[in-house]
């Protein structure tokens, strides 16, 4: 695994490199996955993505393993107790957006049968496959980002401009935006 070639925005670290080789851009459809994804991306609002994928486990623990249900029924007391857990990013805003974000997503579930449903019809249901040839070609935000975050906020998500709608289907593999030089890229395209 040493010598494979692989997307030059990775460190050294050795959790990211399994994060890159294992999970970033694998399609995901289980929708408790797809929601901790989304809450993890809007943790990563103005930090860098290795910050918050050092602390995924805490915060699996503290986020009642980021299920929905149980993270809409948290209460003021809930909402302190994890302001002051140094194992996650104690942002007062990004940890209640969690609870409205979950009230949100049981909305859409209640909508449309499955978020999967729902967050994957912004790409037709099937992964967009791009071809970049360098990090510096892959955009921010795309369309479907844009229209992806407006929906969202439409029904009532927090921290999901469309910087981190995009983040977030690149790491639920919705875009294969590994580049082509990557072991990774042809493995994903295959898949599809």
């Amino acid at each position: 695994m040493v010598n494979k070639m692989r997307c030059d925005w990775l460190t050294e670290d050795k959790l990211y490199i399994s994060y890159h080789d294992k999970e970033w851009g694998v399609p995901e459809h289980d929708d408790i996955k797809l929601f901790e994804m989304l809450i993890l991306e809007g943790a990563q609002a103005g930090l860098s993505w290795l910050t918050v994928l050092k602390r995924r486990e805490t915060y699996r623990a503290a986020y009642d393993g980021f299920d929905p249900a149980q993270i809409a029924q948290w209460n003021q007391e809930k909402i302190e107790s994890l302001l002051k857990d140094p194992g996650i990013i104690r942002n007062r805003l990004k940890v209640k957006a969690a609870k409205t974000n979950a009230l949100a997503f049981l909305q859409v579930v209640k909508e449309f049968s499955s978020f999967d449903a729902f967050i994957w019809s912004f790409v037709g249901d099937n992964p967009i496959q791009n071809s970049w040839t360098t990090i510096k070609k892959i955009p921010a935000n795309t369309l479907e980002s844009d229209k992806m975050s407006q929906e969202l906020k439409k029904r009532g998500f927090k921290f999901v401009g469309s910087t981190i709608c995009y983040a977030f289907m690149q790491s639920a593999g919705m875009v294969n935006d590994h580049t082509v030089d990557c072991f990774r890229y042809k493995e994903l395209r295959l898949k599809v």
